[in-house]
């Protein structure tokens, strides 16, 4: 039976006492500021620590936290899962699908196992890697996975760390890859005793959800460690194939090595050792192109970043909508611009930051394969008033447009659960805080922040509200039904054929060619032999198709008619066609 010896980072701290409930243990220091115990533990074993004769807390790299984030912490022994994955060698990110869900809400239950259930679903729609909101443990039940304070523990509710082996494991075996959200740039505010170990925090620098976690000040080796082991440890211990890291502009670094090198060299030096694709995709609200720009190049190395001006391109031409950041985007041929480039802000003016934004971005250098980008994620639904989906304010028609125009980019395509058949059940913030004080804050807090955007208070649910979350679950009648099952069938056709089409998953962003008409209404994306032809207009209207000729229709979502270098289209429609 494998055993441990409890040791915890407790730098300048008088006094550490192993509680084995009840049972208090001295714990020795030693000069690097860990502080380790002679007692042997095994699974199964509870386990807390007591700070200069403070209250008990949970190991702060604790593996199972089945009580709780404030409760003792149980020995988990990695070794005793016995994998069935054996014959899995990873997959790469280029040229994948990416499909993200959120356990709590995927499935009425809210499991690991209940998802298990669905994931014939994904594997019938043709999607690739399957990216799951945090699973690290956090305050309460229910909630978004973004407070997790837990993180090296697996959030018990939904089945803890065998649960999501479980998970991993299942997707394996059905060709699935497994990308996990994880969260660096902050801590959740209830259930954080990080502060009483050591400085894990740097009060010199805020985020928006606290105090900055201490990267670079006094202190900060072992906190970078802290990071760095967590990701590894998902991605070995867990067999996941990459992490998406949530929000790193609001990692402060002020280091010659930003963590986020830092980090991508150790997944890289796993990834040669474990012979498999590991990854790491940033979400990063800087158009920096040095985050994807390999190491040997002056980079951060990391394998791709969420893009978000594709993303708000196309939602503010599709809807019309233009308050907050959509102000910067709405027209046709900004949408023609993103699918070129992943920056529309590339060091020019954004009139929603009121100044420049974003750094020039070399097509010739970069591939378009480094970009995530999505018609719908979680943060675009979920943080409306009242996540609402595009479903429910978009036509049919547009909503396909929409479909076509994502998974037949040059970059890597995402879908956010559910979006596949127009659900109809909203996806909205929700929480379950156990401090009533943080409850009262996050309710007014998501009201202001809407209140900037024009959304009354009336309209903004409360988060703590079972009902809130409730509304969000996925509802697994809908696809078979006949209003979805068309759009359903829609993006089960264009994912086959941007696997069938070697011209769509061609991440060489200079081959990407666009023409587009802002009277008209319509939008021509080239991408070699293959072009998607879009009709936004109204009306019925006649696109050309620059110098060439239609030689074979490949999709379409209504009935055209080719008239020779033009295509006679229906309103609200788009054709995707190869030409001679």
């Amino acid at each position: 039976m494998t055993t441990m010896r409890p040791r915890v980072w407790a730098r300048r701290r008088r006094q550490v006492q192993l509680d084995l409930g009840g049972e208090l243990v001295e714990m020795t220091k030693h000069d690097n500021g860990w502080w380790e115990s002679s007692t042997e533990l095994s699974h199964g074993d509870d386990y807390a620590f007591r700070i200069d004769g403070g209250d008990p807390r949970p190991d702060p790299r604790a593996l199972w936290l089945p009580n709780g984030v404030h409760e003792h912490a149980r020995v988990y022994d990695h070794d005793r899962y016995e994998w069935a994955d054996g014959d899995w060698r990873g997959i790469a990110l280029e040229g994948s699908v990416v499909y993200e869900l959120h356990i709590g809400t995927f499935t009425a239950d809210g499991t690991f196992d209940a998802a298990i259930e669905r994931l014939d679903h994904l594997v019938d729609l043709g999607v690739d890697l399957v990216e799951v909101l945090p699973v690290a443990s956090y305050d309460g039940p229910r909630g978004w996975g973004y407070d997790g304070v837990g993180i090296y523990a697996v959030h018990e509710p939904y089945g803890g760390p065998d649960g999501f082996k479980r998970f991993v494991d299942a997707c394996h075996q059905r060709h699935l890859g497994v990308v996990l959200d994880v969260v660096y740039n902050h801590l959740g505010p209830v259930g954080n005793y990080h502060g009483e170990f050591g400085p894990y925090f740097n009060e010199h620098y805020s985020t928006p959800w606290g105090p900055a976690v201490n990267y670079s000040g006094r202190g900060s080796d072992d906190v970078r460690r802290w990071a760095i082991d967590n990701a590894l440890m998902w991605l070995r211990d867990y067999h996941v194939d990459g992490l998406r890291l949530d929000a790193v502009h609001a990692i402060v670094d002020t280091r010659a090595m930003h963590l986020l090198e830092e980090m991508s060299r150790d997944v890289a030096a796993l990834a040669n050792h474990t012979q498999r694709p590991l990854f790491l995709i940033a979400e990063s609200d800087l158009n920096d192109p040095r985050l994807v720009t390999a190491r040997e190049a002056g980079g951060y190395g990391l394998t791709a970043q969420w893009a978000d001006d594709p993303h708000h391109a196309l939602h503010a031409l599709l809807t019309g909508e233009r308050q907050g950041y959509y102000c910067d985007f709405g027209s046709i041929a900004t949408l023609a611009k993103a699918m070129e480039s992943p920056y529309h802000h590339a060091g020019t003016w954004s009139a929603f930051r009121g100044r420049t934004h974003g750094r020039p971005l070399d097509r010739g250098r970069i591939s378009g394969s480094r970009f995530v980008t999505y018609l719908h994620n979680h943060d675009q639904v979920g943080n409306r008033a009242t996540g609402d989906r595009m479903s429910s304010y978009v036509s049919p028609g547009r909503l396909r447009i929409g479909a076509a125009l994502t998974l037949c980019s040059p970059y890597v395509p995402m879908l956010f659960m559910g979006e596949e058949w127009g659900a109809t059940t909203p996806w909205q913030f929700f929480t379950s805080f156990t401090d009533p004080s943080v409850a009262a804050k996050v309710k007014s807090g998501r009201q202001h922040e809407f209140a900037a955007h024009g959304w009354a208070d009336a309209d903004v649910p409360d988060p703590q509200d079972p009902q809130t979350f409730e509304r969000s679950i996925l509802d697994w009648a809908e696809p078979g039904k006949d209003e979805h099952r068309e759009l359903l069938d829609w993006h089960r056709e264009l994912i086959a054929l941007r696997k069938s089409r070697p011209e769509l998953t061609d991440p060489w962003l200079p081959t990407v060619r666009t023409s587009c008409d802002e009277d008209e209404r319509w939008l021509v994306v080239r991408r070699g032999a293959v072009a998607i032809v879009v009709n936004l207009a109204d009306e019925p209207r006649d696109v050309p198709v620059e110098a060439g000729t239609v030689e074979e229709i490949l999709l379409a979502s209504g009935e055209i008619d080719v008239r020779g270098t033009h295509i006679h289209m229906p309103a609200e429609t788009v054709t995707i066609v190869t030409l001679r």
